[in-house]
């Protein structure tokens, strides 16, 4: 959604270019969805595997025997093959009559690559995931290869600036994971998964929060107040939800028990979520 927004004002001139451009969004919308999808089912398999979870983990397919692992492995397989004839049709799509054959083959092996980092997050051997990384991999790909992946299939072309909103999701991104890696910090711990918190501890992890916050929301007002003053619709809605996160922050720094953050993972995903649509809308008209 966020990509999209900043694409739009560039590849929308024409009735045609207008009609090309929400075909491409449809796909790549449709590709992220089932990346996502991959990426909690090999989450789910690769955490039973490597013994972060056990049968007393009831919300987890694999863990708790509601689902074999052969079984998790050949859906992976299938959702793999499906993200990716859908990320092959948005390039398909992207650059039909096109005559920028290396970009279109980058963009497709892009999306290999994003595969590749959905299942290797904690699922076959030696899993990034386990070795500290997944933070900068959702950074990388929730944010920067996100947005500007995304605009630049709607565009064709390339804008540096991009990186701010990039940097912006993916920072609200890695907060929901040292969330979750909050609240499961001593399992983690006890299996060898060494992730940022378990590295950081609990106090530093939670100034490490915090930063997600302010240096995700400082890259988002840079680009929309700076870099395209003007240009946005809807800044007050928001900097409603910017306050939110900020509320969000405040609490997690008070938080001194884990399982309290489960309802606060949920709040934060869900309102950057909106956030990002709210993004969208204020750049197709959709809010004022």
């Amino acid at each position: 959604m966020v990509g999209t927004a900043v694409a739009y004002p560039r590849a929308t001139d024409g009735v045609e270019s207008t009609d090309a451009f929400w075909l491409v969004f449809g796909l790549v919308l449709l590709t992220v969805v089932l990346l996502q999808i991959l990426s909690n089912w090999a989450n789910d398999l690769g955490d039973y595997e490597n013994g972060a979870d056990g049968a007393e983990r009831t919300d987890r397919m694999v863990a708790s025997g509601q689902v074999s692992a052969a079984a998790m492995k050949r859906a992976i397989v299938a959702l793999g093959v499906l993200a990716f004839c859908a990320g092959l049709a948005a390039v398909g799509a992207a650059f039909w009559a096109s005559t920028q054959l290396l970009e279109a083959m980058s963009m497709v092996g892009l999306g290999v690559l994003a595969i590749g980092a959905a299942y290797r997050y904690t699922a076959g051997k030696n899993p990034y995931g386990y070795q500290g990384l997944g933070d900068l991999m959702v950074l990388i790909f929730f944010g920067w290869v996100g947005v500007g992946g995304t605009a630049f299939l709607l565009t064709s072309e390339w804008d540096g600036a991009w990186l701010l909103p990039g940097t912006w999701t993916g920072l609200m991104s890695t907060a929901v994971l040292n969330l979750n890696n909050m609240r499961d910090h001593q399992k983690d711990a006890e299996a060898g998964k060494r992730t940022v918190v378990v590295a950081l501890g609990w106090d530093r992890s939670k100034v490490y929060h915090v930063l997600c916050f302010v240096l995700g929301w400082a890259a988002w007002w840079v680009f929309a107040l700076v870099v395209e003053p003007g240009q946005w619709r809807g800044m007050g809605w928001i900097a409603i939800i910017n306050a939110f996160h900020l509320s969000h922050a405040w609490r997690v720094w008070r938080c001194e028990e884990p399982a309290v953050l489960d309802s606060e993972l949920k709040r934060v995903a869900l309102s950057t979520a909106v956030a990002a649509l709210f993004i969208l809308l204020s750049q197709t008209g959709g809010v004022a």
